[in-house]
């Protein structure tokens, strides 16, 4: 009886031994993961807001390219425009006579403007172009800070109003420098003048609304 017991016995020593180490690992378990999760989470904290930053830094970089693609886009158009209408005025209405397009008040004539828009200021034609050149070195380097559209916008038509005008001051006659401008749209009782004037005007005058808005051009508004 003895021996059968010794025998039956035997096999059930070495599971009851191998029960004791899986319960202490199980009940360490729960110690062990609520150590990884306290090393854990004082540094989680810092990575979400470095993260997050970096989104932001990284989401304000293709919005900055946007506004300075709109500014560019703004600036080739006006441009465009203005040097196809003076190539047509110049071939087709240049020594010929005014083209009437609402009776007297507004009409289409060639002149040669050596001033500046408008037609001011014949005699400071270099300093004119001087202006233009700085106007354009301005607007390129503040483009760099550019975060806002109707800014991009407004700077867009400066920038190629003045292009418009600079190329004629550059190519045209008499001379580098102090060519003289075309100009042809001509309503009554008022200045001729050209597409690149036109430009220049409307950004002028849209810079002047939005700072009275108070909106500056990297984006931000000033509620004073």
């Amino acid at each position: 009886m003895a021996e059968a017991e010794r025998i039956i016995g035997t096999p059930d020593t070495p599971d009851a031994a191998g029960a004791e180490p899986e319960q202490t690992d199980k009940s360490a378990a729960p110690g062990d993961r609520s150590d990884a999760e306290e090393t854990r989470s004082p540094a989680e904290p810092s990575g979400a807001d470095s993260g997050s930053g970096e989104a932001r830094a990284e989401a304000e970089r293709p919005r900055g390219r946007r506004r300075i693609a709109v500014l560019f886009t703004v600036a080739v158009l006006a441009y465009a425009l203005d040097l196809i209408s003076k190539m047509i005025v110049v071939a087709k209405l240049e020594h010929h006579e005014p083209i009437e397009i609402i009776g007297d008040w507004l009409r289409f004539e060639a002149i040669r403007n050596a001033g500046a828009a408008f037609g001011f200021g014949e005699a400071f034609t270099i300093i004119f172009t001087m202006i233009a050149a700085a106007v354009i070195v301005v607007i390129a380097r503040l483009a760099r800070k550019l975060y806002s559209v109707p800014w991009a916008i407004a700077l867009g038509l400066l920038l190629g109003g003045a292009l418009g005008n600079l190329t004629d001051r550059i190519f045209r006659s008499p001379g580098v420098f102090e060519g003289a401008v075309v100009d042809f749209i001509a309503p009554k009782h008022f200045a001729v003048f050209n597409l690149a004037d036109s430009a220049i005007v409307c950004g002028g005058i849209l810079i002047v609304l939005l700072s009275f808005r108070g909106l500056d051009p990297d984006g931000t508004v000033h509620k004073d």
